[in-house]
């Protein structure tokens, strides 16, 4: 009797997964059919009240697109694109994880790698059909101990009043987070063993939301460190984070974005800090070579002033509010530009709908080069003539000449 090939030993460890409840996360790399902007496919198990799902995140250069399918239906499609559309599938459950190499030619490559027996108790596989009695799953369980001692959620593990909104955003923070680190690379090198834990800085960490949710997620696979300006806040994070026994790899220090030491970081996020802040905080990942960049730009007031669009807008930009967001768009799509002209692979994309937060743009840069290219520095210019900018703080930080001399 033949042996299986190496695909369908694939598809049969993703149909047990399934089955048995063990899938975590399923990613498919080497894209090569027809959509040019197409780059991955993301896929985790979602509960919705309708029962479980597979949740399946479309990465595209510019967008995302985002479907959820029954199991049944969501294996036939994996079926047809695993080893055809995708040349490469990764495939992560709470015992192994196991990646499929395909070649244009059919040649087939599987290897299975079995969980590191130090990672920690895992939480019991939940087969399919009780999924939709258990509650809505998250990477970060709301039972956290740190959310309690933030107060984020109650002793019963419960959004307090007012904080829901929050919880939602920690709980979509920690899932982008998780699809960036993979894309990046970092992720598998950091499996695979190639490379110490990553060092990891939170730039303005505030309240330490999001710093400790970055903790979570990686656990022992980074170090993490969050800088806030605020001495009251970095003693509060301090607190929760000792008394949480987390302090062998997460820590908070006081001082400026602009004037701390971030030499060695490989991954760089700072989420609303004012203004100029964000740039500040772009340029300290770009000088230290950071693989991975995040930031949710706020208060992008800068540009206001100086901007002189084409006389055809001027009816339309005395109204205020269009002013305010034609310079938060002028601001970050030129924060965008110039982070691709330093050398990475820029995204743009909402963070979290406005209904829970208005502050939703995030800018994404996974560095991809030595940056510096021509074309690219003609085409910032372009833009900067256009709306008649002449300054621009992370221009010059960058040491960008906006205006050739």
């Amino acid at each position: 009797m033949p042996q299986p090939s190496p695909r369908d030993r694939f598809l049969d460890l993703l149909r047990a997964a399934l089955r048995d409840g063990t899938m975590e996360k399923l990613t498919l790399g080497k894209y090569r059919g027809r959509d040019a902007s197409l780059e991955n496919l993301y896929v985790r198990p979602v509960t919705l009240k309708s029962g479980h799902h597979l949740g399946f995140l479309w990465r595209h250069a510019t967008r995302d697109v985002t479907k959820n399918h029954p199991p049944e239906a969501a294996v036939v499609e994996l079926e047809a694109l695993i080893g055809a559309s995708f040349l490469d599938a990764h495939l992560f459950t709470t015992g192994q994880s196991a990646q499929l190499e395909c070649q244009p030619d059919g040649v087939a490559r599987l290897r299975i790698k079995q969980a590191s027996a130090n990672s920690g108790p895992e939480a019991p596989p939940v087969p399919l059909s009780l999924a939709h009695d258990r509650p809505k799953s998250h990477l970060i369980s709301a039972d956290a101990p740190w959310l309690k001692a933030l107060g984020v959620t109650n002793p019963r593990g419960q959004p307090r009043e007012g904080m829901a909104d929050k919880f939602r955003q920690i709980q979509k923070f920690a899932e982008l987070f998780s699809h960036l680190l993979d894309d990046s690379g970092l992720a598998r090198e950091v499996a695979e063993r190639k490379r110490p834990p990553l060092q990891v800085v939170d730039m303005g960490s505030g309240k330490g939301y999001l710093t400790f949710a970055l903790a979570a997620v990686l656990g022992e696979r980074a170090i993490v460190r969050g800088i806030e300006l605020r001495p009251e806040l970095v003693d509060l994070c301090q607190r929760v984070a000792r008394e949480n026994r987390l302090t062998a790899r997460l820590s908070f220090s006081a001082g400026s974005i602009a004037d701390s030491h971030v030499d060695g970081c490989d991954a760089l996020i700072a989420l609303h800090a004012c203004d100029t802040a964000t740039d500040d905080a772009l340029a300290r990942g770009v000088a230290c070579a950071a693989r991975l960049l995040v930031v949710a730009p706020c208060c992008q007031k800068e540009l206001r002033s100086q901007l002189t669009a084409a006389p055809v807008l001027a009816g339309a930009l005395r109204h205020g509010i269009f002013q305010e967001r034609q310079a938060e768009f002028v601001t970050d799509a030129l924060r965008a530009q110039l982070l691709e002209w330093a050398g990475y692979r820029t995204r743009v994309f909402e963070f979290i709908s406005t209904e829970h937060t208005a502050r939703n743009l995030m800018i994404a840069g996974i560095r991809s080069g030595a940056g510096g290219d021509a074309a690219a520095a003609e085409q910032i210019r372009e833009f900067a003539a256009f709306y008649g900018i002449r300054h621009h703080r992370l221009a010059t930080l960058l040491k960008f000449p906006l205006v050739e001399t």
